[in-house]
């Protein structure tokens, strides 16, 4: 761990964010461990020792404090819900009622919870948008809009065009118009991400909880003029298995087909990130000499922030001129999980 005692202890106090995942805080008189945002009482800095993971927390014989729960990804998808979610890849077609959640043995006020938090939309308005986007894919396969709206799941025809309208503000019949962003959750290690593809590659690949995440879709929306669907296709099912293998520590080299849109400058930079070597880092200066621009650093750093595939586009390798971590979209904890991993497998 190359971050300072003190330095980890004042972001304990502080209860900074920005550290949370990059070490765990033991508490010697307790044989507790915390993250670092915990909001139980601080311990003296001599009675506190930092690990860089909660594995090796609890190897030391300490034992997961249950106000912050350091043994649980923040952003982890729960059990019952990825369970219920293949439900709905395997039926899309489908409308399960509460009755019929409960009778499967999930509780409708926690599935509702959850989606509310996660896809800021109830279960049932999830599954209505799951049936519209595959009526989308249907009406541009040239299917009928009638057809389309009754073997969709619904019962009128003004129904189904006022549902559609208002996931994707056109009328079925101008749909066609509309390129295709398939959207799908990838569970990875250090927690949930976002894959969005189209048919000519891999377009964005962010974890789900990072702040600027609606934003971003926005922006794909517009600047690819698509609309984003619930699902799946080769590039994304590429990224799921390549990105298994990187997490495992047998996968250096990423051999996906990205379909990335920016400026020259942004796609030059992108194409630094790539060409850093696994388990290496370059500082942004580096970074701009790299591409023949010395004096573009303040550039060079928000190209990277405008970056939106993450890990596959290894903006995690660029670190400050004084070696230490900078800013990352989804958080400190994981640049730091991120260059751990590759340090210990090149």
């Amino acid at each position: 761990m190359n971050i300072a005692v003190n330095e980890m202890y004042q972001a304990l106090l502080n209860k900074d964010p920005s550290y949370d995942g990059v070490f765990y805080a033991a508490i010697k008189t307790t044989g507790i461990f915390c993250r670092c945002i915990c909001t139980a009482r601080k311990p003296k800095q001599e009675n506190v020792e930092f690990f860089n993971t909660a594995h090796d927390a609890i190897l030391s014989g300490y034992r997961p404090c249950k106000i912050c729960k350091p043994q649980y990804l923040p952003d982890q998808t729960p059990t019952e819900i990825a369970t219920l979610l293949v439900l709905l890849e395997d039926n899309p077609n489908q409308k399960l009622s509460d009755q019929d959640l409960r009778q499967k043995g999930f509780e409708p006020y926690t599935i509702r919870r959850w989606f509310l938090k996660h896809h800021q939309m109830t279960f049932h308005a999830f599954q209505r948008m799951n049936r519209i986007n595959i009526a989308l894919k249907k009406l541009q396969d040239g299917e009928s809009v009638i057809n389309t709206a009754y073997d969709s799941g619904f019962e009128s025809l003004s129904g189904f065009n006022d549902s559609f309208k208002a996931i994707f503000g056109v009328s079925p019949s101008k749909a066609k118009d509309k390129n295709i962003i398939y959207l799908n959750r990838i569970e990875t290690p250090i927690g949930t991400m976002f894959a969005g593809a189209t048919d000519d590659g891999l377009c964005l690949l962010e974890f789900t909880d990072r702040r600027m995440l609606e934003t971003e879709f926005k922006h794909l929306i517009k600047r690819y003029n698509a609309t984003l669907i619930r699902g799946e296709n080769q590039h994304i099912k590429q990224t799921k298995l390549q990105l298994n293998e990187y997490f495992a520590g047998y996968r250096q080299d990423f051999t996906l087909k990205l379909d990335t849109k920016g400026t020259d400058f942004q796609k030059q930079v992108w194409q630094a990130l790539i060409d850093i070597p696994y388990g290496s880092t370059r500082s942004y200066q580096e970074q701009a000499s790299y591409i023949g621009n010395p004096k573009a650093v303040r550039a060079v750093a928000n190209a990277n922030g405008m970056n939106q595939i993450s890990i596959i586009i290894p903006c995690h390798r660029v670190i400050g001129a004084d070696g230490k971590l900078t800013g990352y979209g989804g958080g400190l904890w994981r640049k730091n999980w991120l260059l751990n991993l590759e340090k210990a497998n090149r």
